[in-house]
């Protein structure tokens, strides 16, 4: 009997010590993204740290730190720092990427799309490899493509029915794009990191904003400090999950599988619950008494037609290549 309990306890003692050096030999991974931590952002980070833990049986862990807290706060600073290997992952927008890669303008160009199925063809398809092939360069590996959405634009001070309803007002915008699109209308355009905005809309600083509905305007509840919002489904906005190529370079090949089988399924669930939220989201911020505007064709018709100088402008700097590659595609989606 004594023999016995001394070989249990000789073998829970190994089963502790196996269990304290795994924990000790677990790789924790820090990920970087812009948004608060009740967004699909912060949902499909925290799925990619539940999917990679169970794949490498714990060894890695992934910490997320939403609203940009490892660059200070500065949404545009992300992607340089993956870039030279500061920080291990990130979740971000392809406008935020803009100061570094111009060319992620492409997927934001104004009524570039009309449907979710002209959008998973460029992000799905070979527009998306060829955008994650620029990033390459940059020293970020494109794991898997998420979705922040398509964009919309709410303020305090007039329901936004034409054009001319854009005139003088205080806009934030995130990235130099969407500057140029808000001086085509008339705005007065406000560069501003998302930490700021809500304390600015709050504060009446900015009249203003545009962004998606499931991702960003309801989860943020921005709904509680903006009067008006207008579906005008100007701009498309998607988001993505890479990894420093430093930290994807002291990987083998067996773990790299696992990191980027995990961060598609990830983005894929992060892609489905942003989409729910936007689906069900025009009678959320009408029960939250937003007064919600839809236009009509021939409305939308003269916001495009407002703002082709932006996209003509951003369109030379993206470069002509990509994107006949991204039009083709939409064109195959129709």
């Amino acid at each position: 009997m004594k023999v016995e309990k001394l070989g249990r306890a000789a073998l829970a003692a190994m089963v502790a010590g196996a269990m304290m050096v795994g924990a000790a030999s677990a790789e924790t991974l820090r990920l970087s993204h812009n948004v608060g931590d009740t967004t699909t952002w912060h949902q499909g980070a925290e799925k990619f740290n539940e999917l990679i833990a169970e794949a490498t049986g714990g060894e890695i862990d992934v910490r997320v730190f939403p609203n940009a807290q490892l660059a200070g706060g500065d949404q545009m600073k992300q992607a340089e720092m993956i870039g030279r290997g500061a920080l291990d992952l990130v979740l971000t927008s392809a406008i935020n990427v803009t100061p570094l890669v111009p060319e992620m303008a492409v997927f934001s160009l104004p009524y570039l799309y009309a449907s979710y199925d002209q959008v998973d063809a460029t992000t799905q398809g070979e527009p998306g490899q060829m955008m994650a092939d620029i990033l390459l360069d940059k020293g970020i590996v494109v794991l898997a493509w998420g979705e922040n959405g398509f964009r919309e634009v709410t303020n305090n001070v007039r329901p936004i029915t034409s054009p001319e309803d854009m005139k003088g007002l205080n806009m934030r915008v995130a990235g130099p794009m969407y500057i140029d699109v808000m001086n085509a209308l008339g705005a007065n355009p406000q560069q501003m990191q998302w930490s700021e905005t809500l304390t600015a809309l709050q504060q009446g600083v900015v009249d203003g904003q545009e962004n998606p509905i499931g991702a960003v305007i309801i989860p943020q509840q921005v709904y509680e400090m903006q009067k008006y919002i207008t579906t005008w489904h100007y701009s498309y906005d998607p988001i993505f999950l890479g990894i420093s190529k430093a930290k994807w370079d002291s990987y083998d090949a067996e773990t790299r599988e696992k990191l980027r089988t995990a961060a598609q399924e990830a983005m894929a669930y992060q892609r489905q619950i942003t989409r729910e939220g936007t689906a069900n989201g025009i009678a959320f911020l009408t029960e939250k008494g937003m007064e919600v505007y839809e236009p009509t064709p021939e409305e939308l018709q003269a916001f495009r037609e407002a703002t082709k100088p932006a996209f003509d402008e951003w369109a030379a700097k993206v470069g002509p290549e990509i994107v006949a590659a991204f039009q083709s595609a939409i064109a195959a989606a129709q």
